[in-house]
């Protein structure tokens, strides 16, 4: 599978556990849902500060969304944050907040190998 399609696939599949709207989501991007839709059917290449802005709203991992397989993609559905009925405001709420945890898993990583 062409890894625009797998990126793509697994956007979609974070934005839909997570109970996330396109108009929502390219809201909280800066981008126009149409923009969004060519991401998620691997139809564009999604652009490296696009994905790390998902990665932190859907609170995984950059290579999560690389790399994601169907076995990994029903464990992160058993995790995922419900959004439905948050304003663009609470979508960038729930990003800084991906941010800071995602910063905080970095430093204990680094911390541990000390």
């Amino acid at each position: 599978m062409e890894q625009s399609t797998t990126i793509g696939k697994n956007l979609a599949f974070l934005r839909d556990i997570n109970k996330m709207t396109q108009e929502k989501v390219a809201e909280y991007l800066g981008i126009n849902r149409v923009e969004l839709s060519y991401y998620e059917n691997g139809s564009r290449n999604t652009p490296l500060d696009i994905l790390n802005k998902l990665s932190d709203l859907y609170q995984v991992q950059l290579i999560d969304i690389l790399e994601m397989k169907e076995e990994d993609r029903k464990a992160k559905a058993v995790m995922a944050f419900r959004a439905e009925g948050l304003s663009t405001e609470g979508y960038k709420a729930i990003g800084e907040f991906g941010k800071i945890v995602k910063n905080y898993i970095k430093m204990k990583s680094i911390e541990e190998r000390k």
